[in-house]
């Protein structure tokens, strides 16, 4: 950003001012009076200002419009230049937060250094506001399933936009992981990415947290959308908003501002928005607690985020960028899995998704033996102590059944397990259980086991399922 605005009554020394900044690269614009200033912020606020303290047949001079501009745009840094310079009048442009004063008639050299020392500091204050903005959540995907790589080749395509998108899968399974891979990937990556968690703030103050407020003992207070500017929203659950605020932010998606709580004037911002949920937004609208024209506002690219059961192939490989990244944020040890502890894994059931998977590698990394591979006696539900050699632990269940339904339970639910565990590729599931393709194919059709593609990806379940979900 290299925009200044020169506000000065005497036509000659703006410009004056602004073919010296020509001169070193800057682009200018010009304003004789309050009224014209006021007018060049609102339709863009500028990089920097040079503000003229008395301003002939103007509404406001220049300490009123000082304490506007750094009320509403508190970034701006604003050089005060005066013929009448004095102490008080230096003393109190800086505390109203005027970045330097500079008396009339002043010297050129002077000038070009504040004005590049206030752009310098001006950039490091929205460097450090973003860095503090961004959460630790990372942006980078892991994984190489079929059903991944469906993931990852429409949020590629969605990165080369601008449009909105939807979001929608299980708890746990990469919603805002995903979100943050479009932002990074996109032309807004230098902008902020904000997260706005719907089901954490409370209704009564939920319009406060996104649009602001401004009062007489704490001026303005920027919301969360406003903090968003010239980058990412990103609207955590979604459905837990209030209607009341739905229809506030329907104006915002539309009108591109709002008004700050308790604050008059019209705020403009420039976001892309993304939000997610967990839950059947059709059935929330039909219910009354969703907005139809919302839906349709924040539908407009719908993406799913498959759980982690369709892409068990992908769970080995988050295992190992889980374990490196706890070894580099907490020094955890940097253990191996074994082959056991992976096939185990990819058994396993994840309601909870990558979140559960995660949780379940740092707990290992903590409680487990620090030498050696992570086996499969540390992972949860296993015993504690060594199983007798030769033994599985059968479950009552199946141990009131005869001989000839146990076995037919227990291959149809092993081989559905072992097919899942390889993406529905039936060759490697052959391979692993050691039969023939064929005899394989034969023995899932008498066992009423059928695979069909989901997410990208081949499913194993059994054939009454599949009639009943159609």
């Amino acid at each position: 950003m290299s925009d200044i605005l020169i506000v000065d009554d005497e036509r000659d020394i703006r410009e004056l001012i602004s073919d010296i900044l020509k001169d070193e690269g800057f682009t200018t614009r010009l304003a004789a009076n309050s009224d014209e200033c006021m007018a060049e912020i609102n339709a863009e606020p500028p990089a920097l200002m040079i503000l003229d303290i008395w301003l002939k047949d103007s509404r406001m001079d220049g300490i009123d419009i000082l304490k506007t501009v750094k009320r509403d745009n508190p970034d701006v840094p604003i050089i005060i230049i005066s013929g009448h310079g004095n102490i008080e009048i230096a003393v109190a442009a800086i505390k109203q937060g005027a970045y330097d004063f500079i008396e009339k008639p002043f010297n050129i050299d002077q000038l070009t250094v504040v004005i590049s020392r206030a752009m310098e500091t001006s950039r490091l204050r929205r460097e450090n506001a973003s860095l503090r903005r961004r959460d630790v959540t990372s942006s980078e995907m892991i994984g190489s399933s079929p059903a991944f790589r469906a993931l990852k080749g429409q949020l590629e395509k969605v990165t080369k936009s601008n449009g909105r998108v939807m979001l929608t899968g299980q708890p746990g399974s990469g919603k805002e992981v995903a979100a943050r891979y479009i932002h990074v990937n996109s032309n807004r990556a230098s902008g902020p990415f904000v997260t706005v968690s719907s089901a954490s703030i409370e209704p009564e103050r939920m319009e406060e947290v996104l649009f602001g407020r401004e009062t007489a003992e704490r001026g303005v207070e920027k919301g969360l959308l406003e903090q968003a500017h010239g980058g990412v929203v990103y609207f955590d659950e979604v459905a837990d908003m209030p209607l009341g605020t739905q229809s506030k932010i329907l104006r915002v998606l539309t009108e591109q501002q709002f008004t700050r709580v308790g604050g008059s004037d019209r705020v403009r911002v420039d976001l892309r928005v993304i939000s997610s949920t967990t839950r059947d937004l059709a059935a929330e609208i039909a219910a009354g607690r969703f907005r139809q024209e919302l839906y349709d506002r924040l539908n407009v690219v719908p993406v799913a985020v498959p759980p982690l059961e369709e892409r068990r192939e992908d769970i080995p490989e988050l295992s190992r960028h889980f374990i490196e990244g706890f070894n580099k944020s907490q020094g955890l040890p940097l253990r191996p899995v074994s082959d056991e502890a992976e096939a185990l894994m990819q058994t396993m059931s994840w309601p909870g998704n990558i979140r559960q998977l995660r949780n379940v590698i740092e707990r290992v990394l903590i409680l487990g033996d620090h030498g050696g591979p992570i086996e499969a006696r540390e992972l949860p539900g296993q015993s504690d102590g060594p199983a007798e050699e030769g033994r599985i632990v059968l479950s009552g269940g199946l141990a009131t059944l005869p001989l000839r339904d146990a076995r037919e339970l227990f291959e149809r639910e092993y081989l559905l397990t072992q097919i899942n565990r390889f993406g529905g590729n039936i060759s490697r599931t052959a391979t692993f259980v050691g039969m023939e393709r064929s005899a394989l194919h034969r023995k899932l059709k008498s066992l009423g086991v059928v695979t069909t593609s989901k997410s990208g990806a081949r499913v194993a379940h059994l054939e009454d399922e599949e009639e009943e979900e159609a």
